[in-house]
């Protein structure tokens, strides 16, 4: 029984130690950059109160008993005290747990409509923005037809309002930002949205958070909050000609395949003849082939138009040389 204390200690020790990390490498969740990550964040710390409150009412009687009621040599042979039950106890430790789960499923029932969708004031209108997942990339669509892949652009202060989907032929995934908002499903044939409210500006990192395939992990990306004027500015220009095509091989191909380099998965570009017909490429990116997913089913002509322009324009010059 004595080799049991310090094990218990040990056991002490690493349980406390996350709460000794770094805020960005310990229990505290990402800061919140809005009411909605705000609610979440409320949530993670109740829970995490009414947790430690089980754990501490488990191991601290636990390492109690070690120490108090140890064997203190007693031969094997012998038998301790046969105890045969407490009937308090026992409807003590089946009654507070029911009410504990109670408190955190009512907590979250009553905040789980805010952290959904942020209260939009009286005659206000949410920015619209579409959010498509295909493998392994996400693509934005704006309401005036801006198109971005893997970085999302948005105003600070003002509601967004998120349409999140999945290609039809693709597979689901989970769009996440930590800061801002909890996970929401993109489904192929179905729409999940919220709404939300950054109330701070920088760039807040997101995930897919749901394993897509044998790129998941490449599946992140960015969303910039700029203060009103400076979106204002960004959002006229929609116009962004070449870098369109560059954002969409950068986000959509260039994770599995390369011009010079090897890519992770497929292979490299440079020197492959399909680069130069356009409508072969586009084929293969609307329909798939062999193991390539159909990457860019559903794309609105012009973004199809800059990937061609892009590869013609990155290609032709190696092409001409013989690749």
């Amino acid at each position: 029984m004595r080799r049991l204390v310090p094990a218990f200690v040990a056991v002490l020790a690493a349980l406390a130690l996350p709460a000794l990390a770094p805020a960005d490498g310990g229990l505290d969740p990402v800061g919140p950059a809005s009411p909605n990550a705000e609610k979440i964040e409320d949530q993670y710390w109740t829970i995490l109160a009414l947790t430690t409150i089980v754990m501490l009412s488990v191991f601290v009687p636990l390492g109690i008993f070690i120490v108090r009621y140890r064997g203190r040599g007693r031969d094997r042979s012998v038998e301790g005290p046969q105890i045969r039950g407490n009937t308090r106890l026992e409807l003590a430790w089946t009654i507070a747990p029911v009410i504990i789960l109670a408190i955190i499923v009512t907590g979250v029932l009553v905040t789980l409509p805010s952290i959904r969708n942020v209260e939009v004031a009286e005659g206000a209108e949410p920015l619209t923005i579409k959010v498509v997942g295909h493998q392994f990339y996400w693509n934005y669509e704006y309401p005036n037809g801006t198109i971005a892949v893997d970085r999302l652009t948005i105003p600070v202060d003002t509601p967004i309002k998120w349409e999140i989907t999945a290609a039809d032929s693709d597979v689901i995934h989970s769009y996440w930002v930590p800061q801002l908002q909890g996970k929401f499903d993109a489904i192929p044939g179905k729409v999940n949205s919220t709404t939300i409210q950054a109330n701070k500006t920088g760039s807040f990192h997101g995930v897919c958070a749901e394993l897509c395939g044998i790129e998941h992990a490449g599946m992140r990306f960015v969303v910039d909050v700029l203060p009103q004027d400076e979106f204002d500015r960004w959002y006229a220009s929609a116009d962004r000609g070449s870098e369109l095509g560059e954002i969409t091989f950068e986000g959509a191909c260039a994770k599995c395949h390369g011009f010079e380099a090897e890519g992770d998965v497929g292979p490299r570009l440079a020197g492959n003849p399909i680069v130069a017909q356009r409508d072969t490429v586009e084929e293969v990116v609307r329909e798939g082939r062999a193991a390539m997913p159909a990457v860019g089913q559903g794309w609105k002509e012009e973004q199809m138009e800059a990937l061609l322009d892009y590869l013609e324009e990155t290609y032709a010059p190696e092409a001409s040389n013989g690749g």
